[in-house]
Order: C-alpha cells, then structure tokens, then sequence
C-alpha cells in the first residue's frame, strides 16, 4: 500500500519501522515542529522525524494540518491509507475522507475503554491489571471510530508509563501491519464501538501531581507509576515541595492519620484506610533525588511530622 504516516512520539516509532520493514511505500511523514527543550531551549526533533529521517523519508512538519494547503497536498499524494500513531493534531473530516482505505489509528488502550491523550498513564493510574493496543478507523470523534483489531498484554506490578509504553509500541507496530494485510485483503470487519463502555483518558495537567495522602497507598503508588514522568509525584513536607520518585504499599495497618510520618525503618507514611507507603527515593525542590535514608538523617525528623 501507498502510505502517508503521521506519528510525532517515541511510541510511533516501531510503527513507521514495520510499515517500511513490510513492504508498503510511505510516500510522507507528518510530524510535530520541531521544539524546543532543555535548559538551553535547542529545537528538538521528534523521535518519528529522527526515525522519518534514518529511513530516508521525506518529512513534513506543518503548524496545522488542517489548513487548507496541507489538505491539497495530502490529496495530490495519493495514498490508500494513512496510518496515525499519536500524532498531537486532530485530523479534519477534510483529511479523513482523503484515502480510499480510511486512516488507521494504533491506540494504546483496549478500546472503548481510556479513549483520549493518556490511555497508558491512566490504565496504570486506576490499577488496572491488563491492557492493550487496539487499531481503529478514525472519525469525527475522540477516539470513537469502529475498532479492527486488538491485542492484549498485562501490566506489570512496579511498572511506570514509559516502561509500559516501550512495551506496547512493538506490539502496536506488528498490530498495525496485520490490519492493513487485513483491510486490503478484505478479511477484516471493522466493529463499531459500545458507546456505552467508553472511558475517557483525559490530558494530564500538573494538579495530577498533588499527593492526596487520605488515598490507599496502593492507588497513590499506581499514580505515581503513571505520572512517571510527567507530573510526577509531589507533596508537601514542612511547607515546601517534595517530589516522591520510588514508593512501596506495605501490608502493614495503622490508625495514625494520613500523611503521618511513622517512626522506625523505612520511612513509611500513613495513608487512606489505615493503609502504609514505604518511600525509598525522594526529592527536595532545587536539591538532587537522594534515599529515603538520606533524607531523614539530614532532616533530623520528629515523631509525627506530616506530609501534605
């Protein structure tokens, strides 16, 4: 097949990868402008551009993809089918109704469930014990267009979003090479989505990264993995910021209120339904993540100090 790839993140890469490993002609790569980042602020180019690149394939990375000189020169490309992997720009009707094939979307999530920007962090965040890829037809909606094909895979008890993340990609890049050996071959038929069992995964903003002490330290230790590494972690110990980078839930009980600091080793904090959390690694504003250890011996903790 002739394809356009439109893809920007680190987890559209294996993607890209497999489409050309395949066989198929990807006449173009959109992605994301270059951006800066750092502290020297330099133009950073997208993982799918660096890969774009390495491939010797022709990239364009425009502002809009909806404005209407971009639209005519998808049009004069003529592909059989676009393939989306996190591409950061919503793709206009004008677009979608371009390639005779539809545009295929590789998700990280097992559709209808975690449709929207964050289906990876969320899926760890709640706790939830498996996940997924799913490959789908885009439409007008947010995630909503007739699933084609799924493949599952269990997240594991400590891991965080970008290690979950570089697990799934490969798994999505061989999905997605199934279903376009499917659509062209006509053995696969697109399934419209249940409605009524959607979930929503919605943009992370920095206000995830407050620790509310009152819940169990199991579903604060799930957030922390999920919003690894952005927002992170951060709560407050005597008036200033202090940003948790490796927690533990203990099957240990107490009646102390949450966020109080326990005595003895390690250091553990009370938490909702008399649950504890094991900090090992922490991090003071402007200062270096250092060990729990650390952390109290340089503090010179009192008996029930609090987080908040």
């Amino acid at each position: 097949m002739v394809i356009v790839f439109m893809g920007t993140p680190q987890f559209a890469v294996p993607t890209l990868e497999a489409l050309v490993a395949a066989g198929h002609e990807v006449r173009a790569v959109y992605t994301q402008p270059d951006r800066p980042a750092g502290r020297g602020q330099q133009l950073v180019q997208s993982p799918v551009k660096q890969a774009a690149l390495a491939l010797n394939l022709p990239v364009h990375q425009p502002e809009r993809i909806r404005r209407p000189e971009i639209v005519e020169e998808l049009r004069a490309m003529q592909a059989d089918i676009m393939v989306v992997v996190g591409y950061g720009q919503i793709i206009p009707q004008s677009i979608i109704d371009l390639p005779p094939h539809g545009i295929v979307n590789v998700h990280g999530s097992l559709l209808p469930h975690y449709r929207g920007a964050a289906p990876i962090q969320w899926a760890i965040a709640n706790g939830d014990p498996i996940t997924g890829v799913t490959t789908m037809k885009i439409n007008a909606g947010l995630d909503t267009g007739d699933m084609l094909l799924k493949a599952e895979l269990p997240i594991l008890p400590n891991e965080s979003a970008p290690e979950l993340a570089a697990r799934l990609a490969p798994l999505g890049a061989e999905l997605c090479v199934e279903t376009l050996a499917g659509l062209a071959s006509g053995a696969i038929t697109p399934i419209p989505q249940n409605n009524d069992e959607a979930t929503l995964a919605r943009i992370l903003t920095k206000d995830d990264a407050r620790v509310d002490w009152s819940r169990p330290a199991a579903e604060i230790h799930n957030r922390l993995r999920g919003f690894t590494p952005w927002p992170g972690a951060v709560c407050h110990f005597r008036n200033a910021p202090l940003k948790l980078h490796l927690v533990e839930p203990l099957s240990e009980l107490t009646s102390l209120p949450p966020g109080t600091i326990l005595s003895g080793k390690p250091l553990r904090v009370s938490c909702g339904q008399g649950t504890v959390l094991a900090i090992h690694e922490l991090q003071q504003e402007g200062r270096k993540k250092v060990s729990a250890e650390n952390f109290r011996n340089g503090q010179h903790l009192s008996d029930n100090e609090v987080l908040t």
